[in-house]
């Protein structure tokens, strides 16, 4: 299978700044720039980081239009799009479409667990509906659905299919990779193995990392791209407690705390998250 990357190397899945009215536009621009900046790879709005389930449509719409006016182009944009409902996850992905999109990141359902033909069938509607090109997300810890080695295979046959983003153990992702065979993109999407995943012949990796030291995993996809395997794994061993110290609690409840303490946006999350509990504080603080 051979399909045209969305992107190769770092991408952030980026977080959503807010304030005690909505959607900071102010703070997400600077987020923006300072991506840009640092020479991502491409981005991501409306993932998990990005708290997409507790975004309205019209917020997710107009949170895509504005990025897709910063960016104007510089770096692929991939708008979240899934959702446990397939009707719902559709107009999402028209939405993103019209509002400027690349390409969508299309998670797995949650809650409505459903079989692996029902998978397929899914991606196959969801990516019709927004005519984009797509990248299957499978996050098991947290939708509770698992995309199998035979399953993905199936997925990656699809017309708009153009990689899939695995959150899984590294053993289910090289399956997938090999499974899937070199020519369809597999993205790492745990930060503590992007150099594993790209050694199996992972395409790079979809990171909350990258939202605080986007040229620091730009670089480590760099090194590995080079050929300078022991350079890229000195690398991802130095930013190994920074990763940790990220999934101290749950994803993006860190990340905003960290980003509030490079007074890069408010520590503001919508319930039921909450701030980082005072315990994770100082670790955290402290590697930053």
């Amino acid at each position: 299978m051979t399909q045209k990357p969305i992107f190769s190397g770092a991408a952030t899945a980026l977080a959503t700044p807010f304030d005690e009215k909505g959607i900071d536009y102010r703070s997400f621009g600077g987020l923006l720039d300072f991506q840009l900046e640092n020479g991502i790879d491409a981005l991501v709005v409306c993932g998990t980081t990005g708290e997409a389930p507790t975004l309205t449509r019209a917020e997710r719409k107009k949170l895509v239009a504005f990025a897709a006016e910063r960016i104007d182009g510089r770096v692929p944009l991939i708008a979240g799009a899934g959702c446990n409902d397939t009707e719902k996850a559709k107009k999402f992905a028209a939405d993103a479409r019209a509002a400027g999109a690349d390409a969508l990141l299309i998670v797995t359902p949650y809650y409505n667990k459903c079989t692996p033909d029902g998978l397929v069938k899914y991606f196959a509607e969801v990516s019709e509906a927004g005519g984009l090109p797509f990248i299957a997300y499978s996050v098991p810890s947290r939708t509770g659905v698992s995309v199998s080695p035979g399953t993905a295979k199936k997925i990656a046959s699809l017309p708009l299919a153009a990689g899939i983003k695995d959150c899984g153990d590294i053993t289910g992702t090289a399956r997938i990779i090999a499974e899937c065979g070199a020519g369809f993109p597999v993205y790492c999407g745990n930060d503590q193995l992007i150099l594993p995943v790209l050694s199996l012949g992972g395409a790079g990796a979809i990171s909350v990392l990258a939202n605080i030291r986007p040229a620091q995993v730009r670089a480590l996809c760099r090194l590995f791209a080079q050929g300078d395997v022991k350079a890229a794994a000195a690398l991802q061993t130095k930013l190994l407690p920074l990763a940790d110290a990220l999934f101290s609690e749950v994803n993006p409840i860190p990340v905003k705390a960290a980003l509030c303490g490079m007074g890069l946006c408010k520590n503001l999350l919508r319930a039921p998250l909450t701030p980082l509990s005072k315990q994770y504080e100082k670790p955290l603080f402290e590697l930053l």
